[in-house]
């Protein structure tokens, strides 16, 4: 099997970790995503989505590749890319109010919790993608679910904010 695959859809191995190699991809996306941000602001996180989602994709077609198993739970790419897109909203406040990352930090528990319960209730759409049988579905439904985690992110920062300050 190609080494570059299995690097990129395990995140460097992180998906053979045990239990819950799920939440492991998704707890690792925030130390990631976070560099990233510190690295290139708001811009390059913005980025690294669609890029990590195609790399992500081409390396989870790899490694299903003849296998009855489209989904095998140590690609974990799925949930990295699902939890940045969670966190969008929290980098595009940080970057338009010029404030450190780690100053919304219930933004990133509220995003890293959201993105799981999605992930793993995989509701509406969520389930449809999960139910497409290949490698675009298991991208897709992270994807997914990282949009609606965003948009529950949105509304609760939302509530915080106007409401309750």
């Amino acid at each position: 099997m190609n080494t570059l695959a299995r690097l990129i859809a395990t995140v460097f191995y992180v998906g053979h970790m045990k239990p819950a190699p799920g939440t492991w991809g998704s707890l690792i996306a925030l130390p990631i995503g976070f560099a990233i941000y510190q690295i290139g602001g708001f811009w390059l996180f913005a980025l690294a989505i669609p890029i990590g989602f195609l790399k992500g994709w081409w390396a989870t077609q790899q490694m299903t590749k003849g296998r009855d198993n489209h989904d095998p739970s140590e690609i974990v790419i799925d949930e990295v890319i699902g939890q940045w897109i969670a966190l969008l909203p929290l980098f595009y406040g940080v970057w338009l109010m010029d404030i450190s990352a780690l100053a919304l930090w219930p933004g990133w528990v509220a995003a890293f919790i959201l993105f799981r319960a999605f992930d793993i209730t995989k509701p509406w759409l969520v389930g449809w993608a999960d139910r497409r049988d290949d490698a675009l579905g298991v991208m897709l439904d992270d994807v997914i679910a990282g949009v609606f985690a965003a948009i529950c992110v949105v509304a609760l920062a939302a509530l915080f904010h106007l409401v309750l300050m």
